[in-house]
């Protein structure tokens, strides 16, 4: 998988890497990670949870029958793994690099740096 990824596909694996989930359960995870931000419909779920899967980040895990519906569980393969954490490593030198020129910014704006980069 390249990156970055897409911030649905992000969150799909953040909510994954937890445990297996269902479809539903899935849309809400992703909603309260994004702080109700983002929300998944079905078939925008159904349709990144067939790529993932061909991608082999995700699998299904097992299904049930709730209500006379099929009830699918999805899980985070060992290459969803890799690629969620890669994914966070290079979100994570992003935030370091950014709060480290706000610093500077911040030091310029309350008079305790002149001229260039510390």
């Amino acid at each position: 998988m390249d990156l970055p990824l897409r911030e649905p596909t992000f969150l799909i694996l953040t909510a994954l890497a937890a445990g297996p989930l269902h479809g539903y359960a899935i849309i809400a995870e992703v909603s309260a990670l994004s702080g109700a931000r983002l929300g998944l419909r079905p078939g925008t779920l159904y349709g990144a949870l067939d790529r993932l899967t061909d991608d082999g980040l995700v699998e299904p895990s097992a299904e049930e029958i709730v209500d006379g519906r099929r009830r699918r569980y999805y899980r985070l393969t060992d290459s969803g793994d890799a690629a969620l954490r890669a994914e966070t490593a290079r979100l994570r030198a992003n935030v370091e690099a950014a709060t480290a020129r706000l610093r500077v910014r911040d030091a310029r704006a309350s008079g305790k740096l002149a001229g260039g980069f510390a």
